[in-house]
């Protein structure tokens, strides 16, 4: 495993990809509504990574064939978007974006409610959202990366929440995703030690039920086993000697 410690000019590269996402989702989030397909979500998403001179992280990676993934209700990650999918009222939907900016990546994703939905539905959202930064406090040089899955576990299992096992953060920098992974569960091992320089992407992706998911005909599209809602939470964060920063933020716009 050849976990990369980024020096502080790659880290001010991250930072800038991490500023131009995060005014890439808050555009997105305005433009949620009813009415609205998955393509309209991915040409305004791709226009806006380009219109700051940057790359889409995602667009034909491993042969996918968009710029931001779009996934509803029981779609975990990696939906396609289509001209042919609306958003409905009482919705929600996962936005994974990925930024390239001078050739450093940076990776968050959202999940935003339709209209009015249920108050199931608010919950799991914040539940996921909280994993995150439950995970985000034990980001600290000298913990392990197993103590970062035990951090979403125990706040997931307290809500009776499912935690998909099968995908897994990551670290990112030059490369969308690089060594270690990041699991949102507590792993056997404790996995490698943080250090001052990693730049991860931890992201829970949970379930108001089953942990168990299937990927669909389309090789992309991951959805939950029994049909249920899921949510997704995700920052590029940067390990430091003392409190983690999130790279995928920027001034004014909310996390």
């Amino acid at each position: 495993m050849a976990i990369s410690i980024k020096s502080q000019y790659e880290v001010e590269l991250m930072r800038e990809a991490g500023r131009i996402l995060a005014l890439t989702h808050d555009a997105l989030k305005k433009a949620i509504k009813p009415g609205i397909t998955t393509y309209d979500i991915d040409r305004l998403g791709e226009e806006i990574i380009r219109s700051y001179g940057c790359i889409p992280s995602f667009l034909n990676y491993n042969g996918y064939p968009a710029s931001i993934c779009v996934s509803i209700n029981d779609e975990v990650v990696h939906g396609i978007p289509s001209k042919e999918r609306f958003l409905k009222e009482g919705d929600i939907v996962s936005l994974d974006v990925g930024v390239i900016y001078k050739g450093y990546h940076s990776d968050s994703a959202r999940t935003y409610g339709v209209g009015d939905i249920s108050k199931e539905a608010e919950t799991l959202i914040q539940v996921t959202k909280q994993c995150f930064f439950e995970a985000l406090a034990v980001a600290r040089p000298g913990n392990h990366i197993r103590d970062i899955g035990a951090a979403v576990e125990a706040y997931a299992d307290k809500w009776g929440y499912g935690i998909v096992e099968d995908l897994v953060g990551h670290g990112v920098g030059a490369r969308l995703h690089e060594d270690p992974e990041i699991p949102n569960y507590v792993t056997v091992r404790k996995g490698p030690k943080l250090k001052p320089g990693m730049t991860i992407a931890i992201e829970p992706m949970i379930t108001a039920g089953t942990y168990q998911v299937r990927w669909l005909e389309d090789d992309w599209t991951v959805v939950t086993m029994d049909g249920s809602l899921a949510a997704h939470y995700e920052n590029t964060v940067l390990i430091t000697e003392g409190e983690p920063e999130i790279l995928s933020r920027a001034d004014g716009v909310d996390l």
